[in-house]
């Protein structure tokens, strides 16, 4: 069975990412975090078996800088206005170009287990939909095994309703739905401090590039 694993990525830039972050963070350091969440989060798809792993990327221009972050990956560029309208396309792409699953994941969880990636996979073989929720209300991964535009398109992306909208859709398609357990992303300092902690207790590796960020970030 052919598997696409596509992480959503955009450049860093100070002023540009993660300004929910800022404060306590600078436009620097909120880019930098960012940057750090990004590779831990290629490196946790990277432990994942039997998957083709994408960079789904933005802005289109900058892919010199994705070919040297994980050349490993293939990449694939964001097309379309909005993000709903950006999954849908990447999600069609992929399933209309050789692939049976494809599952689309952020790059906001960098201690997301990776069972629960292989558990996407091994869900879509009995449903239509996997979504795994976010504690905000949106999810964090959403995958399907056909195109479905009208769960992607007709959400209002980045609300608290964003999971309960899609599931409203799946139900008027009359589609299965599988839920992976809820986690969490790192949008805000309230976030950044319930990461910093979570690391603090677990294993020395997990989210190396994050652990690094928050080191230097404390000093």
């Amino acid at each position: 069975m052919k598997r696409a694993l596509l992480v959503i990525a955009k450049r860093p830039r100070a002023g540009q990412t993660k300004t929910r972050l800022m404060p306590p963070l600078s436009g620097e350091q909120a880019a930098g975090l960012y940057e750090s969440l990004l590779r831990d989060t290629l490196e946790l798809v990277r432990t994942v078996p039997a998957v083709s792993r994408f960079v789904l990327y933005a802005p289109p221009a900058e892919v010199d800088y994705f070919e040297q972050l994980a050349p490993d990956f293939q990449r694939l560029p964001q097309q379309g206005s909005g993000l709903g309208e950006r999954l849908d396309n990447a999600l069609t792409y992929c399933l209309t170009n050789g692939f049976e699953q494809a599952v689309v994941m952020n790059s906001d969880g960098p201690t997301l287990p990776a069972d629960h990636l292989t558990r996407a996979f091994d869900r879509l073989n009995q449903v239509d939909v996997v979504l795994g929720p976010s504690e905000d209300g949106g999810y964090y991964l959403i995958g399907l095994t056909q195109p479905r535009p009208r769960l992607l398109r007709e959400v209002k992306m980045s609300t608290p309703a964003v999971l309960q909208d899609t599931l409203a859709l799946a139900e008027a398609e009359q589609l299965t739905v599988a839920l992976l357990p809820r986690w969490y992303d790192v949008d805000t300092g309230d976030d950044l401090q319930r990461l910093a902690l979570e690391l603090c207790h677990r294993e020395n590796g997990l989210a190396r590039h994050t652990q690094d960020f928050l080191a230097r970030w404390n000093q």
